[in-house]
Order: structure tokens, then sequence, then C-alpha cells
């Protein structure tokens, strides 16, 4: 089968996910500022146990081969280990990001001694200054030790995650060389504006010409380097594409569950109007990943909108869709970091509070200290 033939097969959607995600719980001891799912509190109606160990039955009947675990931070929940290691006995392979705040060497041993598992280590700048702006002070240091753990204890090769932003594009040279010092594998994802990402976005997202830095940095190092299909907008600088799905897999091949049991089309769209149901609910998660009224609809062809008449759009199918709803711009429209820049116009008309909100706010809360500034509870 071709690359294209493939590709238009998973538009009509799977028999079941290659991509899910799954965040835990809500629960963080960070409040990163770009955080996709606003996470920092628990939230009560966090699925028990014996929920999550029905839903990964559900996933090794889908025959569903790995899951990718997240949060908040999911070492948080006192079951971890326990949901772990019930899905890896029943096939189901796990990676997880963490901010490695939990993984200490005993941890790391545990870690170390199970088969099909994955760990990511977050990590937003190769220096304390620029990692710990974003992800809080002292991350940086939490970071690097879980690195130093993982590796003491023989795990193998982790993933270090970066989110690129405008102030860590320059270090892309240097975390590569990081990953290439613990032997582990270098994944740069990203910037979108969901979750507290929705507030930081526009000061935090790439310029044009970073995007093309980005594109270029990645056509030298791709092969090596993971990127989550997060970049498949940047095709349309040129005829050479980027490692990856070229699409959009949302409802179709990717999708997630959130702690509460809600299933989203993706991990980016955590609002209403992407919720297609509830593993709770009669039929399960098997139920809502089958049947749900939005995954259908998203597996229907799609209209190329406004994009139709530019010829880079066979490269870069109209960008990301939780890109362009958390900015306001119209799903069948340009991403609103299109590299060509005929997103522009429409974003300078997004009023100010016009574009929707992420649909929960689990972020901890701020007092204020006696010298007026904004100290996390």
């Amino acid at each position: 089968m071709s690359a294209a033939s493939l590709v238009e097969q998973m538009k009509g959607g799977l028999d079941a996910p290659i991509c899910l995600t799954w965040e835990l719980t809500y629960a963080c001891n960070l409040q990163c500022v770009h955080c996709l799912s606003s996470s920092g509190q628990r939230d009560e109606r966090e699925l028990t146990t014996a929920e999550a160990k029905a839903v990964l039955d559900e996933l090794h009947d889908l025959q569903v081969f790995y899951i990718n675990i997240g949060g908040g931070e999911p070492m948080v929940r006192r079951d971890f280990f326990e949901l772990l290691e019930y899905s890896i006995d029943r096939g189901i392979g796990v990676k997880f990001s963490t901010n490695g705040a939990f993984i200490d060497a005993e941890k790391a041993r545990r870690l170390a001694a199970m088969d099909y598992l994955d760990i990511q280590i977050s990590l937003d700048g190769i220096d304390r200054a620029t990692n710990d702006a974003v992800r809080g002070e002292g991350s940086y240091d939490m970071a690097i030790r879980a690195m130093d753990n993982l590796r003491d204890a023989g795990f193998g090769p982790f993933k270090i995650s970066v989110v690129v932003t405008r102030h860590n594009v320059d270090q892309l040279d240097e975390f590569k060389a990081l990953a290439d010092h613990y032997g582990a594998q270098l994944r740069i994802t990203r910037l979108r504006p969901s979750g507290r990402g929705a507030d930081t976005w526009h000061e935090l997202h790439p310029t044009n010409a970073q995007q093309r830095q980005i594109y270029n940095w990645l056509l030298a190092h791709g092969d090596n380097v993971l990127t989550g299909d997060s970049f498949f907008h940047l095709n349309a600088l040129g005829d050479e594409s980027l490692p990856g799905l070229n699409m959009c897999g949302a409802g179709r091949v990717v999708c997630l569950i959130d702690p509460i049991g809600d299933v989203y089309a993706c991990p980016f769209v955590i609002h209403e109007e992407f919720r297609a149901g509830n593993v709770r609910n009669a039929g399960g998660f098997t139920e809502v990943w089958k049947r749900s009224d939005l995954f259908t609809e998203l597996r229907e062809p799609q209209s190329a909108g406004a994009c139709a008449s530019c010829g880079s759009f066979d490269a870069c199918q109209g960008g990301c869709m939780a890109a362009k709803f958390f900015t306001g711009l119209p799903l069948d429209g340009p991403d609103p970091e299109c590299v060509s820049g005929h997103a522009d116009h429409d974003l300078a008309l997004v009023g100010a509070g016009t574009a929707p909100r992420p649909a929960m706010d689990h972020s901890k809360p701020v007092r204020v200290s006696l010298s007026k500034r904004p100290v996390l509870t």
C-alpha cells in the first residue's frame, strides 16, 4: 500500500486508535504556563482503579498495542504502578510523560525492570533559566535528576520531550546533544494554544522565521528525532516533506481519555465541542470510538475550505485543528502558523476574548504575598 493510500484509509478511521493518550490525573506538582490540560489540582471525579482497569480490558479487546499516559503528573496517582503493570500484563505497552519529580533511584530501578515501557522526561530549556521560566522553579534540576537515575538504573533509551517555543528554538542542537549524552532520543513537539497555552501562545509560539528554522533543522535531523507529527503544517515550505504522518488524526487514529473518563478527539482540543462521550456510559470506550456522532463526522471527507486554492494544501493539509479552534479561526481555514501567512489577516480580526476557551481549568489557586507577587499555593 502506498503512503497516500494509507493516509486516505486513516482519514476514514480505524477499528482502534493507534495513538491513544490517557491523562490519568489533573493533579500535578508543577504549573507549566503552556499546560495543554490546565492541570494542577486533582478532580474528585477521577476514574477509580477498577474503572481504569476496565478501560484497559476494553483496549486489550480492541487490540490497542500501546497507550500514551500523561496528566497532570501521572506518577502522582497512588495506583500508578498498579495500572502500569496491569496494562503491560494485558499486552498493552505504555509510554508515559513525566516531569521526573518522582523518579528517584528506587523507582528508576523498578521502571527499568519492566518490559514494553517507554518514558518521556519533559524539558523545555537546555538551561535552568529557559526551562524554569516555563515549567517552574526547580523543574530543570528535577528533570536532570530523573534522567541521571534512569541512566544509572540501566533503563535504556528514554525520551527527552521538548515543546518548542520562541525561547528555545536556538537550543535544538543542544537538546540533541543532551539526548545523545544520555543515550536517549529527542522528541520535539509543537506548542498549541490549548489549556493554559491559550493564554501564553501569542507570547511563546515560534515566529515565522523560527518556523522555517525548525523545518530546516528537522530536514537535517528528522530521521533521528521524533515529532509526534507535530509539524506537518511546515511541509508547505518546500518540496521535501518532514518524516511522519501528514494529516490531522483527531478522532480518526488518535483520541484522548481525560481523568474523569471523557473522550476527546485529540489531546489538544479539550472542549465540549470535541467531546465524543465518556467511558462510564453504556458501551464504554468502544462505543465512543466506533459509533460516536463526533468521530463519525470527523471521519467523513473534509473540505479544504479557504485553503482549497493554495498550492501547498496537499503538503500541509491545512494544519492543526486545535491550533485553529483555540485561536478563533475557522476549522476549514489556514493554520494560525501558516508559513505563507494566509492566516495573518483572520487572526488580526479575532477580537480579544472571542476565541473559545478550554473546557476546564484545574490550575492551582493563586494567593498574593505581602510583596504583591503571585505565589502558587
